[in-house]
């Protein structure tokens, strides 16, 4: 059938909308695919599902070919199985939820490990079931504090999850890497770059997690590259520590005065005027910077934390976000973010802009017994024997000569700080370089967290009962749209690779004569027989202007003008990525385009 402008639910815009921040949002909305309905919250119009389910049907064809099947869980589920893996209470804030009219609690799912867990402990009982791998296309929910960037971070989002489910730990390998394959052949298929990266696991659990980021300048995850191979989200790159060091002939530490130096510039300063050393110069990596962060728990506790790193370096929160909550014994996201002026006001011990493991060389006030009683954690890099420059709890005043071990201790060590190019790979294949990326998708393997809380057994081999292991895998659907709308565009407008664009063909009829329309339907009747999808502009009294801006915006990649060429029994067809046209006969433009469009 012939997608018809005069009758298709579609009104373009020349304007952008006033709450759109990055260009896939923008040329989104304007070309009609969406239309935002609450923050965060998007309706689908024709040509928006149009796209959308090509996305599908692509995900839906290679997870078949992995043997996958698919389910389709409500959206709307009860609170019993989130509290028995513990994340009603660990989402904390992260996710709506509701009670019916009897007071039961309900929440939005904003994912579904406990119903997969729950359908397969149902109805499989063998390890002769096994192994098994289900999905689902599906709406998840999140109360995203600031929704933004349109479809790459709402409150509602499409998302397919799978989760296989195996009898062993090379079971859970093996699904692991079809699921890995399948998605590198999905990105391919969607015409969609993306690097696979080592990730953390996150609220998720389990141990090995890889995410697909495409490489993008608004994307909100940085990830890093070596030129030997190594790829990483930040928040899962370790650092190459260093080797401790025999301080058996360190002189001894030295509190001195140092006036108004609450900054690590300052310090740096006095130190390089006062104390000359034959090393040269003092510079901030010889310092000890202590930043009290507070971390908010899921239940909303707010408990106080500190790091210490070297002076040259910042820390990461997300970093630390990601890496956290096992030295606080919390599971669940754990949010960071500086400490207040009230926060120090409770510890009066902490003197800002001189806070450091020791008040004086034998009352540590930070670390192992500490008498702050706040968690001392230091990054990789405060190694046994390392000698620091650092606060001394006292205005004005710095321990000079502090060694790590022998002056303090600390609660433990954490991934905290910024990670800059040129630091070294963990693998040793070369110094790293940073970009930005979307996450397009996650994979994990969970192993038994999620069958332990809810009980997934089946028999064994030998007739004893033994956990079920697992993976999940997610793709965030809504999000590739965006994402693709993000990398291909130009200043007029979007730009879809074929698979997943919203017709084959964008057919314009442009002039007065009644000629060139029936043309142009006859033109748009044999397409279709041939078996190309056509969009045809057949809108009386618009301007080959607005017509011409319409197909350039809404972006699919073949434009076919039937207009004064017709004369000359000739049609112009145009490809909408370079912008070069040719004139093709209208003999021989149908055979032309299918050719075109199955190359």
């Amino acid at each position: 059938m012939v997608l018809r402008l005069s009758t298709l639910f579609l009104r373009t815009l020349r304007e952008d909308p006033s709450d759109a921040e990055v260009a896939s949002h923008r040329l989104l909305v304007r070309a009609g695919y969406i239309r935002r309905a609450a923050p965060g919250i998007y309706s689908w119009l024709p040509l928006g599902l149009r796209v959308l389910g090509k996305v599908e049907t692509i995900i839906r064809e290679e997870m078949a070919a992995i043997g996958a099947q698919e389910v389709h869980f409500p959206a709307l589920l009860p609170k019993e199985p989130y509290e028995a893996t513990n994340r009603w209470t660990e989402y904390g804030d992260g996710i709506f939820r509701l009670q019916d009219r009897k007071g039961a609690d309900y929440l939005l799912a904003p994912t579904h490990e406990e119903m997969f867990t729950l359908l397969v402990k149902d109805l499989y009982n063998s390890y002769k079931d096994l192994p098994v791998s289900l999905f689902q296309i599906q709406s998840k929910y999140r109360d995203e504090a600031r929704p933004r960037a349109g479809l790459l971070r709402g409150r509602e989002f499409i998302m397919k999850d799978s989760y296989s489910f195996d009898i062993d730990d090379a079971g859970l390998e093996r699904s692991y890497q079809l699921h890995r394959s399948a998605y590198l052949r999905i990105f391919e298929r969607l015409g969609l770059t993306v690097v696979p990266v080592a990730a953390t696991a996150g609220a998720m659990g389990g141990s090995t997690s890889e995410e697909f980021l495409h490489p993008s300048d608004i994307g909100e995850d940085t990830f890093v590259a070596s030129e030997g191979g190594y790829t990483a989200n930040v928040e899962a790159v370790t650092t190459v520590v260093p080797e401790d060091i025999d301080f058996s002939d360190a002189g001894p530490a030295e509190i001195r005065d140092t006036p108004d130096t609450p900054t690590i510039d300052t310090l740096v300063g006095h130190a390089n005027d006062v104390l000359a050393r034959d090393a040269g110069p003092w510079t901030a990596a010889d310092t000890l910077k202590n930043v009290v962060l507070a971390a908010v728990l899921p239940t909303g506790e707010r408990r106080l934390v500190i790091i210490g790193l070297p002076g040259d370096r910042s820390v990461d929160l997300k970093r630390i976000e990601a890496n956290l909550a096992p030295h606080l014994e919390v599971g669940g996201e754990v949010m960071v973010e500086p400490a207040s002026d009230e926060d120090l006001r409770k510890h009066p011990g902490l003197v800002k802009g001189y806070i450091g493991p020791g008040l004086s060389l034998d009352a540590p006030v930070l670390g192992v017994d500490g008498l702050t009683g706040i968690p001392y954690l230091v990054d990789p890099r405060v190694v046994s024997g390392t000698s620091w420059i650092t606060g001394a709890n006292v205005s004005g005043k710095h321990v000079f000569g502090l060694v790590a071990s022998r002056d303090f201790a600390w609660d433990g060590v954490i991934e905290s700080v910024e990670v800059r190019d040129g630091d070294e790979a963990p693998d040793g294949s070369g110094p790293l370089k940073a970009a930005r990326g979307i996450e397009m998708g996650h994979i994990f393997q969970l192993g038994r967290k999620y069958a332990d809380a809810l009980g997934l057994k089946v028999l064994d081999q030998n007739g004893k009962l033994a956990t079920v292991t697992m993976g999940s895998y997610g793709v965030g659907v809504t999000r590739a749209i965006a994402a693709l709308a993000e990398s291909n565009r130009d200043d007029k407008g979007i730009i879809w690779p074929r698979n997943v664009a919203p017709a084959d063909i964008h057919l314009v009829a442009t002039g007065k004569g009644e000629e060139i329309f029936a043309a142009a339907n006859q033109l748009a009747e044999d397409l279709t027989a041939a078996g190309l999808d056509v969009m045809y502009d057949d809108r009386p009294k618009v301007s080959p202007g607005v017509k011409f801006g319409d197909a350039e915006l809404i972006g699919v990649p073949t434009i076919v003008v039937v207009g004064r060429g017709l004369a000359d029994g000739v049609v112009e067809v145009k490809d909408r990525r370079s912008g070069e046209a040719e004139n093709v006969a209208v003999a021989d433009v149908v055979e032309h385009l299918r050719r075109l469009v199955s190359s």
